[in-house]
């Protein structure tokens, strides 16, 4: 199915970005649109774009550039009005109303959890409960064991301490999703109700949490998305109406949160640092999240490649939404790729270079060995599991490399190699 196309929209510089953003009425379906051709931005390279999108499973893309839509695609039968799960990049919903909440003076995210949720809310002592803030929730680092067999389970039973708060980064759903019990003890409102109050009615969103499981999962429509990335791009204020009043709060959110990971602030990813840590592992990877991407971008990232991209120095917000593509374990690979188009679009008399940072592996599948295959040096190579499990890790240096499999039992592996220049690539393997 081809998709819907709206193509648009100039550049302005970040300097001039609070005086030059449009926002969209707050009702209706009105949303300026511009020519590419001020941008220079080719319609053959968009269309390789949206080939790309398709071929991965994508059912919405909107990239907006000075809050103008520039592109606006969907596919495989979604529309402006369908809606879908936002996954985890709804996490940063949760987090903007903490923000709000406070503000307002009903929560403080230095005090403990335990004041909004009472006594036992762990298996933990009285006292290592105690020591656990909303802050704590926010950043990841609660010391809550993610290990246990449910880590999305919110019971007592299921919250065992295994660090000292502050002092282990561990992306653990369940201490997240107890934010919004704190968020409704403190208000005295439910949380859609209160989103609704604060966040919907002045920007025009559209959507709500809906119990999934163990989860609070947000679903709306791909335009709700994207204006809330605009919200975010002007630093929680919408048309003239400041909505987040504690800029300290904000300027929380999206930047470091911890020294243990420095790519995650409060329920966002942070591109443009040194290292980083991805969910499930306890491995620290250097480099920057998104290579292709301006280093101040910050993301949303929910499973199955639920994104939503911030970049102030250029003024844009992007949105994807859509299924997983191939299973991979951490979705910020794909949202990296689509960067990699994205750096394409203006019409230049040059061929990208998609190769720089891209591993080749031969036979895929593969049977006792494969072969690795770079256009940079490799210096190290890793193999997980499909379930994020660190397998094997190899220092190696070279441009070719053959790698044993012989081990390995029958499945799906994801290979990660580090270059030389510090970028990583990581590719699906398949054992037979």
């Amino acid at each position: 199915m081809k998709p819907l196309l709206l193509l648009l929209l100039p550049f302005v510089s970040l300097s001039v970005q609070a005086q030059n953003l449009y926002f969209p009425p707050t009702t209706g379906n009105t949303w300026e649109t511009l020519p590419p051709a001020s941008l220079n931005w080719c319609p053959d390279k968009i269309d390789l774009l949206n080939t790309f999108l398709e071929d991965n499973n994508t059912k919405a893309f909107i990239l907006l550039k000075d809050g103008k839509i520039v592109i606006e695609s969907y596919f495989d039968g979604h529309t402006m009005a369908s809606p879908w799960y936002w996954a985890s990049a709804g996490k940063t919903i949760t987090g903007f109303m903490t923000g709000i909440a406070q503000q307002e003076g009903f929560l403080s995210i230095n005090y403990p959890t335990v004041t909004y949720l009472g006594q036992g809310w762990t298996s933990c002592t009285p006292t290592e409960e105690l020591t656990i803030t909303i802050e704590n929730q926010l950043a990841m680092t609660s010391g809550l064991d993610d290990g246990v067999p449910d880590p999305t389970c919110t019971s007592s039973s299921c919250l065992e301490c295994l660090a000292t708060p502050g002092t282990r980064w561990a992306y653990h759903n369940a201490p997240y999703t107890l934010l919004d019990p704190v968020i409704e003890n403190a208000t005295g409102t439910t949380l859609n109700n209160y989103i609704t109050q604060k966040l919907k009615t002045p920007t025009g969103m559209t959507g709500m949490f809906i119990s999934v499981d163990n989860n609070n999962v947000f679903f709306s429509n791909a335009r709700s998305m994207a204006r809330f990335g605009l919200l975010m791009l002007n630093n929680g204020t919408w048309d003239g109406n400041q909505i987040m009043t504690d800029s300290n709060y904000f300027n929380q959110m999206v930047t470091t949160s911890q020294p243990l990971n420095e790519a995650y602030g409060y329920l966002w990813w942070l591109n443009g640092s040194a290292t980083y840590m991805v969910p499930g592992l306890q491995t620290l990877f250097t480099g920057p999240m998104f290579p292709n991407a301006p280093a101040d971008t910050y993301a949303a990232l929910g499973r199955d490649g639920q994104f939503l991209n911030v970049v102030p120095s250029e003024n844009m917000v992007w949105m994807r939404m859509g299924e997983n593509p191939d299973d991979l374990p951490v979705p910020f690979l794909l949202n990296d790729q689509i960067w990699e188009y994205i750096n394409d679009l203006e019409c230049e008399l040059r061929t990208p270079d998609f190769t720089k940072h891209t591993l080749h592996l031969s036979p895929n599948p593969a049977d006792d060995s494969v072969t690795l295959k770079a256009a940079r040096e490799i210096i190290k190579i890793e193999v997980f599991t499909a379930q994020s499990r660190l397998l094997v890790t190899h220092s190696v240096s070279g441009y070719e490399m053959l790698l044993s499999t012989a081990s390995f039992p029958s499945g799906v592996y994801f290979i990660k190699v580090t270059f030389a220049d510090g970028y990583n690539a990581v590719q699906k393997m398949v054992k037979e």
